[in-house]
């Protein structure tokens, strides 16, 4: 059952993943030319190149701003990382063999024994 809901889960992440893939790298490409900007507004000399960038800048901030739901994608390609580790994971637990003296059954067994002698 649990590898059935880990199935399920996986599938509405990966839906969910590549529904947000276009908005998610639009907002790569907007974050990474806002970067570029920033760069060449630092750079620029003149007071008409700063307010040039500037309002380039603000364009790509507006597009950014637009596609911010792609962080949902983010996410579901997170869950989509967790999911498959999870998945890896061998569902049987290491057994701890517990010797014949210390269960404690036997070991109540033997002290009721030697109460009741």
């Amino acid at each position: 059952m649990k590898k059935f809901m880990l199935f399920v889960g996986g599938l509405v992440a990966l839906i969910i993943l590549l529904a947000n893939l276009g908005p998610m790298v639009f907002l790569a490409l907007s974050v990474w030319l806002l970067y570029v900007v920033f760069k060449k507004f630092v750079k620029s000399g003149s007071t008409a190149g700063k307010i040039g960038w500037v309002i380039v800048g603000l364009i790509l901030l507006s597009i950014a701003l637009s596609n911010i739901f792609a962080v949902i994608g983010l996410v579901a390609a997170y869950a989509l990382y967790l999911i498959y580790s999870s998945w890896k994971k061998d569902d049987s637990d290491p057994v701890v063999h517990v010797a014949h003296d210390d269960d404690p059954f036997t070991n109540f067994e033997r002290q009721w024994s030697e109460i009741n002698n």
